[in-house]
């Protein structure tokens, strides 16, 4: 069964943004991930401080854990936190 995460965002600094951005889709390869969408979001209830939004699909939720615990994914983690505020949500 297809699992995806949700990322939601709001930049921080646009250069690490950059920066990580170009990094992720060769950690996503391994694992069968791809990006679905991105871009930015129009919220149609509620509030959100994230008004971009990333849906990143995998074959399995057992393929999305392993890619966001891999060490290539992890050594990205100081970039991201610093180029962005974000949230990661897995469904399915």
């Amino acid at each position: 069964m297809p699992a995806y995460i949700i990322v939601g965002l709001a930049p921080t600094n646009a250069d690490k943004l950059q920066q990580y951005g170009a990094s992720v889709p060769s950690t996503l390869a391994q694992f069968s991930g791809e990006v679905l969408v991105k871009g930015a979001a129009d919220s149609l209830h509620g509030n959100s401080p994230h008004k971009v939004q990333v849906i990143i699909t995998f074959p399995s939720r057992q393929h999305a854990i392993d890619w966001y615990n891999s060490n290539d994914y992890q050594s990205l983690i100081p970039t991201r936190d610093q180029g962005m505020d974000s949230q990661f949500q897995l469904i399915g």
